[in-house]
């Protein structure tokens, strides 16, 4: 039987109500089952969810103690030289109480040249010389004492003088002669220009043995050698 058109219009107005009906159905259960369980409460198998962790304050890494240094290694000693030390006097033209006599004889000359008074006359001086030069030597000191001058100057100034003499080094050596640098020291008194006067001087003996004389004086920058 056909419906007539007020029928129709019921009809689809019913189906379009079912229709409306089951969608707001269908939507509604749909997001009561995707929805997760309240803030808060227990989730599934009565686990809370886990708080995200907040940053805490840095941890202190332990303090660890420096490796100790590795122990020193001494040094290797050096082995001792075995048996006495050789004799160096075997390879000079001298020996040891030659050398120390040579020494005495130009310090003992050094103390004498540096020692003299504006009163004493040139024989005098040479006189304090006469054993420990040679008479070469003792005439050139005596001349260069009195050189009109230094002997003026010596007594304008009233100079007394008193010599004082180290030995600084051994220069030069050889088969009967050794020459030593010798710092000569004026202690002068005097009028004027007084104070002590060091000069440096190169001072030869020759001989040998315990027998040696002085045969040359001149500055040390002078050469002799």
């Amino acid at each position: 039987m056909e419906l007539t058109i007020g029928q129709r219009r019921i009809a689809f107005a019913l189906v379009v109500f079912a229709l409306a009906g089951l969608g707001v159905y269908l939507f509604t259960s749909a997001g009561r089952s995707s929805a997760g369980p309240p803030s808060g409460q227990a989730g599934a198998g009565g686990r809370r969810p886990a708080r995200q962790a907040q940053p805490g304050p840095a941890s202190t890494p332990p303090e660890t103690t420096p490796a100790s240094p590795p122990p020193a290694t001494a040094p290797a000693s050096s082995a001792a030289p075995s048996g006495p030390a050789p004799d160096i006097y075997q390879w000079l033209p001298f020996s040891k109480s030659g050398l120390a006599a040579g020494a005495s004889v130009a310090v003992r000359f050094g103390d004498a040249y540096g020692t003299f008074s504006y009163t004493q006359s040139t024989a005098a001086y040479v006189a304090t010389l006469h054993d420990l030069v040679t008479n070469t030597l003792s005439q050139q000191i005596a001349a260069a004492y009195s050189t009109p001058g230094v002997a003026s100057l010596r007594k304008s100034r009233k100079q007394v003088s008193v010599g004082s003499a180290a030995i600084t080094s051994l220069r030069a050596f050889g088969a009967n002669s050794l020459t030593f640098v010798v710092s000569v020291t004026e202690h002068i008194t005097a009028t004027r220009g007084a104070g002590p006067d060091t000069t440096s001087y190169a001072i030869t003996v020759q001989g040998g043995g315990s027998s040696w004389q002085v045969n040359d004086i001149e500055l040390a920058g002078a050469g002799n050698n």
